[in-house]
């Protein structure tokens, strides 16, 4: 009895940060952008692969998507001094006219597949402005004693977005082509965009610093460069960029229809159980709140993590990849509370901008481990690339705790 009583007052605990009427508005535009951002990725994913067959162009969609992304230096030096919201809302309504834009080549019968990569280059230069803001907001609309339960919710919205968003877009795709599927797309960015007006930030609408920008980026730099622990931690999301990332969004698409001999609705399904995993995580991280040991936990879950696509890659039944997956999306979603926990808890508040911003540019590595994974997987199979990716996943994430210690012992703020 007191045990229920003692998880309900957690519980409550837990979800009274939504109390804070600034940190709801920012929890749901990035939940509904998030969802927008998996819906698009699937969609364009499968759409490249029907078109041309090529895994390898599958890969390099994924990495068109990033491409751009050099531009996430300055997007946290922007956002570090303007206001945050107003940043994240402009970003949310272009990438509603982009998705726009694609639904009118699909219509007009005028689309070609260099089109889909001009334009998953171009939303993919228009994101890297929303992460440094929308993270960074996390922390500026919540007391210090609550981010670490901000960046659970966070996280939980987040993943939340991946188990449902590919599951709808593979089923929209499916059943009523690639038109509607984008139509979608929009509709949720632009109530993202919608919503973010309404986050309000007393008396931290920005700095109205006479620096100049490059010399900001240049500032946040340096102060990355002082934090151990901070600089260890972008390493690490280097790693699971280049590697795990690359499992979920690249691989199982290809393995769906090469191993598994399932159609968008199947991938929508797999991709349903990593996100069920992911959800699963995010809620019991939300449940327990400041965790001390934050750099030990975030290790593991990264073995974790790419230990579970080892298993995946052997696996040739449907049912069993899906049970496969819910550990691999448990292991992805422990990984991104930690981290964030990490970086906003451990990074002071006028340099939040420009460390999550380092964050955000850590995505280039995800573009590489896209089209080389891809490359391995067409020259290949899907299950050797797998097998590569977890492999350098598991290595390079434990020599980074042997070579940076502060990592290992850093604590939740």
């Amino acid at each position: 009895m007191q045990t229920s009583r003692a998880t309900v007052a957690r519980a409550g605990y837990a979800f009274s940060v939504f109390r804070h009427r600034s940190f709801l508005f920012v929890w749901s535009s990035t939940t509904l952008v998030a969802m927008g951002t998996q819906m698009e990725m699937l969609v364009m994913g499968w759409f490249v692969l029907t078109l041309t067959d090529s895994p390898f162009l599958v890969g390099a969609i994924s990495a068109a998507r990033m491409s751009l992304n050099l531009l996430a230096l300055f997007a946290g030096a922007v956002a570090d001094r303007v206001p945050k919201q107003r940043v994240l809302a402009t970003v949310e309504f272009v990438m509603a006219g982009f998705a726009v834009l694609m639904i009118v080549l699909i219509l007009s019968g005028l689309l070609e597949t260099w089109h889909i990569f001009l334009l998953a280059m171009t939303t993919g230069m228009v994101r890297v402005f929303e992460m440094p803001s929308s993270q960074a907001l996390v922390a500026e609309t919540l007391p210090q004693d609550r981010i670490a339960n901000g960046a659970a919710f966070n996280t939980l919205g987040r993943n939340v977005a991946t188990l449902i968003g590919p599951l709808v877009g593979g089923i929209l795709f499916k059943g009523f082509g690639p038109g509607v599927a984008f139509g979608a797309i929009a509709a949720l960015y632009i109530l993202s965009g919608w919503v973010a007006l309404y986050v309000r930030l007393s008396g931290r609408e920005g700095s109205r610093t006479t620096e100049s920008v490059a010399r900001s980026v240049i500032g946040g730099l340096k102060y990355v460069k002082g934090q151990q622990a901070l600089w260890a931690t972008l390493v690490l999301v280097l790693i699971f960029e280049s590697s795990g990332w690359t499992f979920h969004t690249t691989l199982v698409p290809i393995f769906a229809r090469n191993e598994l001999g399932v159609d968008s609705s199947g991938l929508g399904l797999l991709l349903f159980a990593f996100g069920s995993g992911a959800v699963g995580a995010s809620l019991g991280w939300t449940m327990i709140g400041n965790r001390q040991s934050v750099g030990k936990y975030m290790i593991g879950s990264v073995v974790v993590w790419h230990a579970s696509i080892l298993v995946f890659a052997t696996s040739h039944a449907f049912f069993v990849s899906m049970v496969i997956l819910v550990v691999t999306g448990a292991g992805f979603a422990s990984t991104q509370f930690f981290m964030l926990s990490a970086l906003l808890g451990n990074s002071r508040s006028e340099y939040r901008g420009r460390v999550m911003s380092l964050r955000s540019l850590a995505i280039y590595a995800f573009a590489l481990g896209s089209m080389s994974s891809g490359a391995i997987a067409d020259v290949w199979s899907a299950p050797h690339a797998a097998a590569v990716v977890g492999t350098m996943g598991i290595v390079l994430v434990l020599l980074l705790a042997v070579l940076a210690p502060k990592l290992r012992r850093l604590q939740a703020s």
